[in-house]
């Protein structure tokens, strides 16, 4: 995916998601406090929430309006939650030909076959070991279609995009979907065949403010597209000084469900993401809204 001595050079030891201090005070808190009972029930529910049967495999959806919003890295933590409270298979499908940061964020060390290639491969009479041959493997039973294999130009038109999932939906309890940006073609047939949909803000100003005119433009659509919808609100610096508060209830308004991810310095650092490093607000976080995302799923009728 990247040339091996590129990717030498950029390697570097991760950092961990929050400093020792915080650390060694949420330790603190949780040692003087009844909190960890409350994080155990907390875990509980939501195990039981993404734990749930499906009768069909459930397409979650993850676009933004603009780049740089974390939303591949979204689509790695929802797809990693899945995966590792389920035990059917999962799948992480790259709909964003243009060099998508996905595979880096899931630690992928090769690419072999991309979406549109394997839109024409996958016939109805294959067994799901046949179809994961041509998958990337990633840990807790999951699995990754790349749309590229880090080359310019690669393309991915919508009817490509329909054949693939078309084709693979019914080996994977739960797919989801790194779009392309609103709004390219594939990124409004990938939202308006979806079950569940999210879609990625930077929590500063602009970001919420276009974010919010999108959503008003949703409203114009069919209602299930917006009930369906999770906003996520991302931090990408500490302390940026946006009252979240009140950002998150203008945009629930349009009827839409409302998270954030909070600043995180592993994630901030880019690269592979190592969810034992992860900040514990974040882990919390991912969680949440993976949960959320998918009990929205499951309330979905295909439209």
């Amino acid at each position: 995916m990247v040339k091996e001595d590129l990717a030498d050079a950029l390697r570097s030891k991760p950092r961990h998601g929050e400093s020792f201090a915080a650390r060694a005070a949420r330790a603190l808190r949780r040692t003087l406090s009844s909190s960890a009972a409350s994080e155990v029930a907390a875990i509980t529910r939501t195990a039981a929430v993404l734990q749930q049967p499906v009768t069909t495999g459930r397409q979650i959806a993850v676009t933004s309006i603009r780049g740089g919003s974390g939303k591949s890295t979204v689509a790695a933590l929802l797809g990693t939650a899945y995966a590792h409270y389920r035990h059917d298979p999962v799948l992480f499908l790259e709909a964003d030909p243009a060099l998508g940061s996905l595979p880096l964020r899931l630690g992928a060390e090769s690419l072999r076959w991309t979406t549109s290639e394997v839109a024409d491969i996958v016939k109805a009479d294959m067994s799901l070991l046949d179809v994961t041959g041509y998958l990337v493997q990633l840990p807790n039973n999951a699995w990754l279609l790349p749309a590229s294999q880090g080359q310019i130009g690669v393309m991915l038109d919508s009817r490509a995009y329909e054949r693939a999932v078309v084709a693979l939906r019914r080996y994977f309890g739960v797919m989801v979907i790194d779009c392309e940006t609103l709004p390219t073609e594939v990124a409004r047939v990938a939202l308006a065949a979806a079950h569940g949909r999210v879609l990625t803000a930077p929590a500063t100003p602009e970001g919420i403010t276009s974010t919010f005119s999108v959503l008003q433009w949703m409203q114009g659509l069919p209602r299930h597209v917006i009930a369906g919808t999770v906003v996520v609100l991302t931090e990408l610096v500490a302390h940026s000084g946006v009252d979240l508060d009140e950002a998150a209830q203008r945009l629930r308004s349009t009827g839409v469900t409302v998270q954030v991810l909070p600043y995180d310095r592993h994630l901030a650092a880019g690269g592979r993401i190592h969810t034992e490093l992860l900040a514990h607000p974040t882990r919390e976080a991912a969680a949440r809204l993976a949960a959320d995302v998918f009990q929205l799923s499951l309330a979905q009728k295909r439209h």
